[in-house]
């Protein structure tokens, strides 16, 4: 051990690397092939799991706004990606190795392509800064204070052995000072490439009365600085520029970026499963189920999950293959799984298997029942966990919900649309308050306001394209 510590400083020194975006010597354990390695894993994970947004114009832009952006960055020769998701959250992101992703979400809430611009710089401006590599570098030298020489072993030094998956990547944060950087970044970049950085602060600003709007928000909205701060110093950069810098003739291109959004799904699509209330409703696949009172429950791309108010229990539909008695044996033949009681049933006239059992963990022992329900040509399986303290309490809550698993025959939900955003040019002047009034959404008037970055006292001119949410579903 003593040879260890004598050796790490020297150890460290050697793994240093010169930052392209500061130009600092820094601390750098992840070679840029593993990085792209990382990048590629996780974003074609993302690109099965999600899907990309199906609009050949918006994912057109987004390519040519990062392309160009990418080739004059400190880091052009990265074989640099960009996409588009079919996702509803309001997000952007970026994996290591240049693969940047905004989503369908993030585009219906902004008005044009300098702010799309600002995201997009943004993102690149954490890989060009090699924000995850230094997360990871971090981590990576935490461990080796934890378990000493075998860091250093032939295969504990691997890094695929120490995350796994590129998925491992979601749980990296980025502190304060690295979102700052990337906002400045961003900024630059933007610049460059002649967009109108007047338009950066508007994007924190809609990010900021998004959060207090209570609309669905990525986890990384509650790291990332305070909007207000970051609209001041987006403020500030421009006021910052030299008196040589002209901003006139940037571009903005509101009314090319809009005619992009005319008709794009607005927030979730409920024809990929919603809830209301408690219920879940899945018109594309035909069943419904319903989740116990109070529990917190969410739609996940390739699963459905559930969580007890008490966190004591968990609850989870996905999809399967094989017959319902196959796909409960499957599961049950699971290492550190003891089977209490199994047997094929029916659950409202389907053709199911269900079972019992108990599950050995590094914590202690769960119980758990699984079910495998057979519908349309698809098996489900749903699977509830609990501690062994809270079985008396939330076992019957969770065997209810799987016997819960029944065909959607309601016309009216089965025959559910998406919200869609509808462009509306005024004929005349009006206020904000006026617009709302005049042209309803199927959203509240407070979201509306923030989607067209106005308020209810705004002066709109007569030939303003606006935007506006017509159907959907009101959960």
């Amino acid at each position: 051990m003593r040879t260890l510590l004598r050796a790490l400083p020297a150890l460290l020194l050697a793994a240093c690397a010169t930052n392209p975006v500061s130009g600092r010597n820094e601390l750098s354990l992840i070679s840029q092939s593993q990085e792209i390695s990382m990048g590629k894993q996780a974003s074609a994970a993302d690109l099965k799991r999600v899907g990309e947004l199906n609009n050949p114009a918006a994912l057109a832009m987004v390519k040519r706004i990062g392309l160009e952006m990418a080739a004059n960055s400190e880091r052009p020769n990265l074989p640099w990606e960009f996409h588009v998701l079919d996702d509803g959250a309001v997000n952007a992101f970026a994996y290591p190795g240049g693969f940047i992703f905004v989503t369908r979400g993030l585009m219906t809430h902004l008005t044009n392509e300098a702010e799309l611009a600002e995201v997009i710089g943004h993102e690149i401006g954490h890989v060009t800064a090699k924000h995850t590599v230094a997360s990871m570098s971090k981590q990576q030298i935490a461990q080796i204070g934890l378990v000493g020489a075998s860091i250093f072993s032939s295969t504990a030094a691997k890094y695929g052995d120490l995350l796994g998956t590129g998925a491992s990547l979601l749980f990296l944060k980025f502190g304060r000072d690295d979102e700052l950087q990337a906002d400045e970044l961003g900024f630059r970049y933007s610049l460059a490439q002649g967009y109108d950085v007047r338009e950066a602060p508007k994007v924190f600003t809609t990010l900021g009365r998004l959060s207090g709007s209570g609309e669905r928000l990525p986890e990384w909205q509650s790291t990332h600085p305070d909007p207000g701060n970051r609209v001041q110093r987006a403020q500030q950069r421009v006021a910052a520029l030299p008196s040589t810098t002209s901003l006139n003739n940037t571009k903005i291109n509101r009314a090319g970026y809009l005619q992009l959004l005319q008709g794009m799904v607005f927030g979730e699509n409920p024809r990929l499963g919603y809830f209301k209330g408690t219920t879940f409703y899945h018109p594309d696949l035909k069943f419904v189920l319903s989740f116990p009172n109070a529990w917190k429950s969410a739609n996940m791309p390739d699963a459905v999950v559930s969580q007890s108010p008490d966190n004591v229990a968990q609850l989870q539909l996905v999809p399967a293959q094989g017959t319902p008695a196959q796909v409960v044996q499957q599961f049950t033949a699971q290492q550190g799984i003891t089977v209490r009681q199994s047997g094929s049933i029916t659950i409202n006239g389907l053709p199911a298997a269900i079972a019992t059992f108990d599950a050995t963990t590094e914590s202690g022992t769960l119980k758990g029942e699984v079910g495998a329900v057979q519908h349309a040509g698809q098996t489900f399986l749903l699977i509830g966990l609990m501690t062994s303290a809270a079985a008396g309490a939330r076992g019957g809550e969770v065997d209810a919900a799987i016997r819960s698993f029944r065909p959607l025959t309601d016309q009216a939900s089965l025959n559910v649309q998406p919200a869609t955003l509808q462009l509306v040019t005024l004929s005349e002047a009006m206020s904000g308050a006026t617009f709302v009034q005049r042209y309803p959404s199927s959203v509240a008037a407070d979201l509306v306001y923030i989607i067209n970055e106005i308020d209810a006292a705004t002066n709109l001119a007569r030939g303003t394209v606006m935007k506006r949410v017509v159907g959907g579903v009101t959960p």
